[in-house]
């Protein structure tokens, strides 16, 4: 998915300058942001108060929408460098097209990985025939130095892990949960998970204190360490926990978002992640003159214009607030 903003301002990402090192309860609110004509979305990362968990770095949540005589989801042709994209439905269905060549249905529950690395460039819209609700979240994961060149790819995970307890049941859709592991590549040590919770269920998840975490909200009422966590929003945890308490105060979807914290210093721009306002300059060049990102076929419209480039400098730094 493409950030839209046409004012698009750079986020200041990594280093682990403002990592907290402790279990905490810091609760994000969104910025609402309109996506195509029938979508809005609701950000979470970056956030005035948290600009990064682990190497996830962007987090737009949606829906459920009733688009049943909407277009749905309509995101032009668009380009990418230097990170991974999540997509992830509860509800609908979104085609996804790139310039690898790539062509796939994405359903509820089944992971669209998309792996940048130098470039790539993609387009999503709901299906001309889709169903009545969209419902879902689009994720991005910074690439480390050691992989942002890699080759750029697709991924679509039809089937994957789950750890199950009384009560919940836990998609694993990147790296590893309870000792259950995604078969989607990643580059850092990461966690993603899709998380359901029956009523009145009151459970605890293993994590790892290396990891820093935070909780999104998808749907229903859910209490995180005690904090109810309501869909749109976001609690962020900190580090240094092995465990985290449950409990759903009716039926509840939530994901779990987790990693080593970033250790690099990076500049966010656009749809773009670099590390010098020159990289950023370049790539920008790049796809408004139509190289290196390749070409979408298929798609019933022309591609995205990149946003100027803002007045100050970009210049990479740590976690800022």
């Amino acid at each position: 998915m493409s950030n839209l903003d046409r004012q698009a301002v750079p986020s200041l990402c990594g280093g682990r300058g403002f990592v907290v090192a402790e279990p905490v309860r810091e609760l994000l609110s969104p910025r609402r942001v309109r996506l195509g004509e029938s979508t809005e979305v609701r950000r979470l990362l970056p956030n005035l108060g948290r600009r990064m968990i682990g190497a996830w770095a962007f987090v737009d949540q949606y829906g459920p929408d009733d688009i049943a005589d909407e277009p749905g989801m309509q995101v032009p042709p668009h380009p990418h460098m230097g990170l991974q994209t999540v997509s992830w439905l509860h509800e609908g269905e979104v085609l996804h097209r790139d310039s690898t060549g790539s062509l796939q249905t994405i359903r509820p529950r089944e992971l669209g990985l998309m792996t940048s690395g130098r470039a790539i460039s993609h387009s999503e819209e709901s299906p001309k025939s889709h169903a009545r609700f969209l419902h879902g979240a689009q994720l991005w994961v910074a690439l480390p130095n050691a992989h942002r060149h890699t080759d750029p790819k697709f991924e679509h995970h039809a089937e994957l892990p789950k750890v199950t307890a009384a009560g919940l049941d836990a998609t694993v859709l990147l790296g590893a949960l309870d000792g259950t592991e995604s078969p989607g590549t990643t580059y850092t040590p990461i966690v993603g998970a899709d998380i359901t919770l029956t009523a009145d269920t009151e459970a605890r998840l293993p994590l790892n204190p290396d990891f820093e975490y935070g909780v999104l909200a998808m749907s229903g009422e859910v209490h995180v360490d005690g904090v109810p966590v309501l869909p749109g929003s976001m609690l962020y945890l900190g580090c240094g926990r092995t465990e985290l308490p449950l409990r759903a105060a009716s039926d509840a979807g939530i994901m779990l978002l987790g990693g080593e914290p970033f250790d690099e210093e990076l500049i966010m721009w656009w749809n773009f992640v670099g590390r010098t306002q020159a990289e950023i300059e370049e790539a920008r060049e790049d796809w408004m003159s139509g190289t290196r990102f390749g070409e979408v076929r298929g798609y019933d419209g022309g591609p995205l214009a990149a946003p100027s480039l803002p007045s100050v400098p970009l210049k990479p730094r740590g976690r800022v607030r």
